[in-house]
């Protein structure tokens, strides 16, 4: 097989395209490529839907009084996926970082996503989208994280964990399984769900908060040379996320007023992915395992990541 063939696979269906010599390699040894803040593409833009409630108050108060000046900014910096999630899926995602919220002052249960605003979508729509994705690529595998929880009582808790199991039935994986592909296409898994809250260690078909390696730089350089830095002290075990998304402060806002993160992210793709293609996947302390970003199918972003798994073939790497 020659150098970079598996970039060329059809991405949408990537993993069932993989070489039989792959097919008992750990999913935690591979190299995936995921969504950092998977469901922003479709942020509520109705004005009565406030900033979340994890943003600081000065930005609350500037949101709540001076909306039409404020909101627009919020948006162009909060958007990090502008692609569907059935589209993300179909450009070789496989893992999706999840970020679940109930709105305040909400008298349903509707559940909804949130990064700087809520989302319009809730949570069991996009769930079942999911569904219908994995229907149609029944050997293909997502990995998804469920994390930061805002305003979920226990018992909104108890029925987003009912609204994963409805969408995803049997395809939902036993945290007992081995993770390999061949074993989980045996089973008939094609679910993971990392679930970043206690409860998980009562259920058994919850997987324990994968770690995210977030490096909080504005600039390509300072990135890549924080996870350089991360790598010297060796991977976790299992799964792990290096997100090479960027994070703009208030400062690069205010000095950027006419950029969006959308921008940011363009201009520093090419040097990102020119790191990406460096890194190798496997068991080694300086591996990599999940690569999450933003806009994932504006760039030869999943090609590149998934072209990693090349050198597990390769004894020499």
């Amino acid at each position: 097989m020659s150098s970079g063939s598996l970039g060329e696979l059809p991405m949408e269906r990537w993993m069932s395209h993989l070489p039989c010599a792959l097919w008992d390699t750990p999913l935690f040894h591979l190299a995936i490529p995921g969504s950092h803040n998977a469901i922003t593409y479709c942020l509520d833009m109705n004005d009565r839907s406030p900033v979340d409630l994890t943003q600081p108050d000065l930005l609350q108060k500037l949101d709540k009084y001076m909306k039409p000046l404020i909101r627009p900014f919020v948006y162009k910096w909060a958007v990090t996926q502008d692609c569907t999630i059935k589209q993300q899926l179909d450009s070789g995602v496989r893992y999706c970082d999840l970020r679940i919220a109930h709105r305040p002052n909400d008298s349903s249960t509707d559940l909804c996503f949130y990064h700087g605003v809520y989302t319009a979508l809730t949570v069991e729509t996009v769930l079942m989208e999911m569904r219908e994705w994995l229907d149609a690529h029944p050997n293909e595998v997502l990995i998804l994280s469920f994390s930061h929880f805002l305003g979920l009582s226990q018992e909104l808790h108890v029925l987003l964990l009912a609204t994963i199991r409805k969408a995803f039935t049997s395809k939902l994986c036993p945290k007992t399984e081995e993770l390999t592909l061949r074993n989980l296409w045996a089973s008939g898994y094609s679910v993971i769900v990392s679930y970043e809250h206690n409860i998980c260690s009562c259920h058994g078909d919850l997987w324990p908060h994968i770690p995210y390696w977030w490096a909080n730089k504005c600039k390509a350089e300072a990135l890549v040379e924080e996870f350089e830095h991360r790598k010297q002290h060796g991977r976790p075990g299992g799964f792990f996320v290096t997100g090479i998304n960027l994070t703009e402060d208030l400062k690069y806002i205010c000095t950027h007023p006419t950029e969006s993160l959308k921008d940011l992210v363009t201009s520093t793709y090419p040097a990102l992915l020119s790191w990406v293609r460096e890194q190798t996947p496997g068991p080694r302390g300086d591996s990599l395992n999940i690569i999450a970003a933003d806009f994932v199918s504006e760039s030869p972003f999943a090609r590149t990541v998934v072209a990693l798994n090349e050198k597990l073939l390769d004894p020499s790497s």
